[in-house]
């Protein structure tokens, strides 16, 4: 279930998008947080991200989802982005393949600059274009076994699966949170955007949001 982005919320998680350039991250953000796509979407200029909550076990979930802001072309990005960054979609383009052989470096940049428990969901991006597919959904599966991540194929355009790949990321967040937080005989807690690396695994370093504090938007 939705919930509008200024309502109140329990929990604030930021969720990064990565991959190459065209593959599609805009949209997916856009179609996820205002249920629109545009054909003709340009590279985004700029620092952008966008919020939207949902309802996981009777909590609010917040989401604020970062794009990679056409730093990508350049392989520029940088540690800031991914500061505080407990969840992430790593995004690829079924019909170019060399968006696919990409991927490993961008799981690594990423791996280098976040926690050992982030949650990672490789992504498909654009499996309406069935004629012109050019990495197989077994593939996809398969490499995303071997380095341990989520895996899932989409279509922004048709809305396939956009929702389903948000919300599975977030839904693991929260169970990594609450799973430590139970294991130490806590309440679970909001991660907050603030600080450094967070570690999911360290109370101490798992801090509250206030519900007017960073970041609200």
């Amino acid at each position: 279930m939705a919930y509008r982005a200024d309502e109140e919320y329990d929990y604030l998680f930021k969720v990064v998008l990565i991959g190459d350039s065209g593959v599609g991250k805009s949209n997916l953000l856009s179609r996820f947080t205002r249920n629109e796509f545009s054909l003709d979407s340009k590279s985004t200029i700029g620092v952008e991200f966008a919020t939207r909550s949902i309802r996981v076990d009777d909590k609010v979930l917040k989401a604020q989802i970062w794009d990679t802001a056409g730093q990508e072309r350049y392989r520029a990005i940088t540690s800031a982005y991914y500061r505080g960054a407990v969840g992430a979609l790593v995004v690829y383009d079924v019909t170019r393949h060399v968006t696919f052989e990409n991927v490993e470096r961008w799981l690594k940049e990423l791996r280098d600059h976040t926690d050992a428990n982030i949650v990672i969901m490789l992504v498909g991006n654009k499996a309406d274009l069935r004629h012109l597919r050019a990495v197989s959904t077994e593939d996809g599966k398969s490499f995303a076994e071997r380095e341990s991540t989520y895996f899932m194929e989409t279509s922004a355009l048709e809305s396939t699966n956009v929702e389903n790949a948000f919300t599975d990321v977030l839904t693991q967040v929260y169970r990594v949170v609450s799973r430590k937080a139970l294991d130490m005989g806590e309440e679970p807690v909001a991660v907050s955007l603030k600080g450094e690396t967070i570690n999911m695994g360290n109370k101490d370093d798992v801090s509250a949001v206030k519900k007017a504090g960073c970041c609200s938007a």
